[in-house]
């Protein structure tokens, strides 16, 4: 969506102020756990952009809150696996050997909003070590939920995922849809577990102060059925929160609840292998 188009959308721009009346509307409380997943252009236009969102964020939580965002960067991955788009078959070995290594604090993210993108790099915050799936913290619980995160499994009980579940953390989408709610593929562990599909990929990361590709497999995720998942769960009286935020929707919900139901939701709805029917 363009500027253009988010201006057309808006009936008066967004600013800090109606931006954090909406979301104190929606339910977000000083000293919450909130990992949030955002699309800028759907909030309307908003004065200050990504700035304004972060700091509407950060003054409802407070210095007790804990802000957590994806900070992805896909494009570190196998190339013989890109689609959007392929790249010929005679350039994957130059890929390979000359994609610069994961970074931190230099790689940006990528396919995930100019919000998040920002908040990588907001003073203080913190970024967990994996080449494709990494997570940007800020607050109390940032050195808890950047620790190692397994390079094969990323999003798993052992990621910042799966931590954010032991502390009863809260999931706010703000202008996506649950095919972008990160946690569900938390709920798809769970689900299959050692049965899960994997996918052979590789990534360019630093061993022993050398860059190196390293292969690896991991569990492929999938998204094809989280909107109609999110449904489910939204019937739910209570579960979750919608109202709108700027010009656009918001979503509050408790991930572990979530990911429990999401668990058990994707068993009953995936084959074996945790492959959707249309798959």
């Amino acid at each position: 969506m363009s500027e253009a188009d988010a201006i057309a959308r808006s009936q008066r721009p967004v600013s800090f102020d109606s931006l954090s009346a909406d979301l104190t509307a929606l339910g977000l409380l000083s000293g919450d756990i909130a990992l949030v997943h955002t699309s800028l252009s759907a909030l309307g236009w908003v004065c200050g952009g990504p700035l304004t969102v972060i700091q509407a964020l950060l003054a409802i939580l407070g210095p007790r809150g804990t802000l957590v965002m994806p900070a992805f960067s896909g494009g570190l991955s196998e190339p013989s696996l890109w689609q959007h788009p392929p790249v010929p078959a005679e350039w994957w070995p130059a890929i390979r050997a000359t994609m610069p290594a994961f970074d931190r604090s230099a790689t940006p993210t990528r396919g995930i909003g100019a919000i998040a993108e920002l908040f990588r790099t907001w003073p203080g915050a913190r970024r967990s070590d994996h080449p494709t799936s990494s997570m940007a913290v800020l607050g109390p619980h940032a050195e808890e939920l950047v620790a190692a995160q397994p390079l094969g499994d990323p999003l798993g009980d052992g990621s910042p995922l799966g931590r954010l579940y032991t502390l009863n953390a809260k999931v706010l989408l703000l202008g996506v849809g649950h095919d972008h709610n990160t946690s569900l593929h938390l709920a798809e562990r769970r689900a299959f577990g050692d049965h899960q599909e994997l996918a052979h990929t590789g990534s360019p990361v630093m061993r022993d102060g050398e860059r190196r590709w390293v292969a690896y497999t991991e569990p492929l995720a999938l998204t094809d059925d989280f909107e109609a998942l999110g449904a489910a769960f939204e019937a739910i009286p209570g579960q979750v929160v919608c109202g709108h935020v700027g010009a656009g929707l918001g979503r509050l919900m408790d991930q572990r609840a979530l990911v429990d139901f999401g668990a058990e939701w994707l068993a009953r709805h995936r084959d074996a292998s945790g492959r959707p029917a249309s798959a």
